[in-house]
């Protein structure tokens, strides 16, 4: 995948209005998200987003609260665009089996040709601030819980079409394919040699073969 402020003085004069934000706060929101993902937490310092956004940090303060603040919010936005993104995705697809492939095609060729290498926002915080952050830690796992179901949900399509057997048992499927594409997503960082990752994926779909 994204200043100030003036006081009015009325008629009378008695007082200032509130300060009228003059940035978007959603446009901005994207864009602290960008710079998070990029940079981390931790090596991302608040002049770093003043810089980054535009913004004085008294607007970042007023807004949004402080670093950390923005930072839980940021991610927030990063979850929230994806699940739509992969919804919606899921549901344009006529075939759970060739929609996985595409889906995991999609991730493959988005980790390689990003030049930055950021690779997934979820699974980086993970590795940066899992075990430390409780907070962190517990939207980790409501995120995975979610992912899973998301997977779930796209497979009993499959079995109710008679492409997927019966017999196969979804949840634990639903879960190995999540856990496959956070792996493959972070190996497609390092490694760019698409068909070889494609392959991979095709050998990890014979599982739904009935």
């Amino acid at each position: 995948m994204y200043f100030c402020s003036d006081c009015f003085y009325g008629l009378y004069n008695f007082k200032c209005m509130p300060r009228v934000k003059k940035f978007n706060e959603e446009e901005t929101l994207g864009k602290a998200m960008c710079l998070f993902w990029r940079n981390g937490f931790h090596a991302t310092s608040m002049q770093d987003l003043v810089n980054y956004l535009g913004i004085n940090r008294a607007s970042i303060y007023d807004t949004y609260g402080g670093k950390k603040e923005l930072f839980d919010s940021a991610f927030k936005h990063y979850r929230t665009v994806n699940r739509k993104q992969l919804q919606a995705f899921l549901e344009s697809q006529e075939s759970v089996k060739e929609g996985f492939r595409r889906l995991f095609q999609h991730g493959i060729s988005e980790a390689v040709c990003d030049t930055e290498r950021k690779g997934c926002f979820v699974i980086n915080v993970t590795t940066e601030m899992v075990p430390n952050d409780e907070k962190i830690l517990a939207v980790i796992q409501e995120n995975k819980t979610f992912m899973i179901g998301v997977f779930e949900n796209f497979l009993k399509i499959g079995v109710a079409s008679g492409e997927i057997s019966a017999t196969k048992n979804i949840k634990n499927l639903a879960s190995l394919l999540h856990t496959f594409f956070n792996g493959i997503k972070i190996v497609s960082k390092t490694d760019t040699n698409e068909e070889e990752l494609l392959a991979s994926v095709d050998t990890v779909l014979t599982l739904l073969d009935s």
